[in-house]
């Protein structure tokens, strides 16, 4: 190996670690959407109404949203290295899947260690409602600042390469595990066992914890190589006041206000839209939840090939500004046309390839790599407001243009729910990211970041 080289500047080594956190990557994305192919299940077995199941979705972002924990866990990464950050908080995801998985067990629900305590307060919800929320407020706790790390780890290992490309393939992989969520759900659920996409999600997310201590040993080998060849000032100490320098740099601003509203319109309709096609379209729950499958393929398919683009051609704004329009679009059709739902699924999954593959290389541009975990982090609170906030207007805004709908009455055929102004109020809110993305966009003019230039360094 030459003198300067590393364990970054071998290929095989490089890809191989993408190909192990992307596996992580891909089992927090499976758990995040498992329970949404399960609505119905939720609703006719545990008896959750549509603001409960909002709730229980919205559980994901509360940590994020109210204790700052991505913010905190991109601070701990930049003070304490991805080693560290990254062994507890892949340990809260798997932990919070075992206790959701619990919560919907026959074992739990027939009065098992913890049904008595869990029935012992707040009587108005049942003690499953009570610990599938907790355990999905833990996995919640644990997952997004899991992003951040192995973000912040793709870029360490491949930043003057392929960033992009890996960004988009990492990104990839896990829209895989998102879609199968989707797509095989329903089949895995069976009338005797309708919470095994559940168990599945806590085996896989086990694993990737186990996964992540073996990246750990990686890691600790890299760095010894770097301190070594002296490829790091070691007088750069991160600070607090750096998270001021942060919030000050527009570029920073436009592209967080981008993510917030983009992802409020994505993630949210995601948790609804296999009730959605189902009470629309009058598909059964496993169609409706292989075609909400379809987005998630199609990033499968173009996110590498997008961040291709953006590796070597650059465009990264105007690509943000075209992701952001294709949303609107898609949104507008489900709202007012009874054209064929395939349509616009795949319009949304072209949408959401573009973003990732322009937003998370451009957010490397903007911010210096000591602080790239805390902006990260910083980026990730501020989504989670909206993937807490939108899943519970959709339950409400259900509830309130339904009266009179029961799930009793969707399941036996005789009442169906209007999701029109759910799903416009989704585009009104992709039309403001549009703005965000224009502004970013004439902000680089004048910034000199270079957002519209190639990723990859010649």
């Amino acid at each position: 190996m030459d003198l300067h080289s590393t364990l970054r500047d071998k290929t095989i080594v490089r890809w191989g670690i993408l190909a192990l956190v992307s596996f992580i990557m891909a089992s927090n994305y499976f758990f995040y959407d498992a329970l949404s192919p399960l609505k119905d299940k939720l609703q006719s077995v545990l008896g959750f109404t549509n603001q409960q199941y909002g709730f229980l979705q919205s559980t994901y972002s509360i940590s994020n949203v109210f204790l700052f924990m991505a913010v905190i866990g991109g601070m701990l990464l930049d003070k304490l290295g991805i080693r560290f950050t990254g062994i507890g908080f892949t340990f809260f995801m798997a932990v919070g899947a075992v206790l959701t998985y619990y919560g919907a067990s026959d074992v739990f629900r027939n009065g098992g260690p913890g049904y008595a305590f869990m029935n012992s307060f707040l009587t108005a919800y049942t003690p499953e409602f009570k610990l599938m929320t907790f355990g999905y407020f833990l996995f919640g706790l644990g997952a997004e600042t899991s992003i951040v790390v192995i973000t912040t780890l793709v870029v360490k290992w491949f930043k003057g390469k392929e960033l992009a490309l890996a960004l988009g393939l990492n990104l990839a992989v896990a829209r895989i595990g998102q879609a199968f969520a989707f797509y095989f759900s329903s089949d895995l659920s069976t009338t005797d066992c309708w919470y095994r996409p559940i168990f599945l999600s806590a085996c896989l997310l086990s694993v990737s914890f186990l996964f992540f201590l073996v990246y750990s040993l990686m890691d600790l080998r890299l760095d010894r190589q770097i301190k070594y060849n002296h490829q790091t000032d070691e007088s750069e100490k991160f600070r607090i006041s750096d998270v001021l320098k942060i919030i000050r740099i527009p570029s920073f601003i436009y592209i967080t206000l981008l993510c917030v509203t983009f992802y409020s319109a994505f993630f949210p309709f995601l948790k609804y839209a296999t009730d959605m096609l189902h009470n629309k379209f009058d598909m059964t729950t496993a169609s409706a939840g292989k075609l909400t499958a379809v987005p998630i393929f199609f990033t499968v398919l173009f996110t590498p090939l997008f961040g291709w683009f953006a590796d070597n051609k650059g465009k990264s704004a105007s690509m943000m500004i075209y992701s952001s329009l294709l949303l609107i679009i898609a949104h507008l059709m489900l709202t007012f046309t009874q054209i064929n739902p395939v349509v616009p699924m795949a319009l949304l999954g072209i949408s959401f390839s573009l973003i990732p593959a322009a937003m998370w290389p451009a957010v490397a541009k903007i911010i210096d790599q000591k602080k790239l975990g805390t902006a990260y982090g910083l980026m990730f609170s501020i989504q989670n407001f909206g993937l807490w906030l939108f899943p519970i207007l959709i339950g409400m805004v259900l509830d309130k243009t339904n009266p009179g709908i029961t799930p009793q009455m969707v399941e036996q055929g005789t009442g169906r729910y209007d999701y029109s102004f759910a799903i416009l109020m989704l585009a009104l809110i992709g039309i403001v990211g549009v703005v965000f993305a224009i502004l970013l966009k004439r902000e680089d003019k004048t910034s000199g970041f270079g957002l519209e230039l190639p990723n990859r360094k010649k």
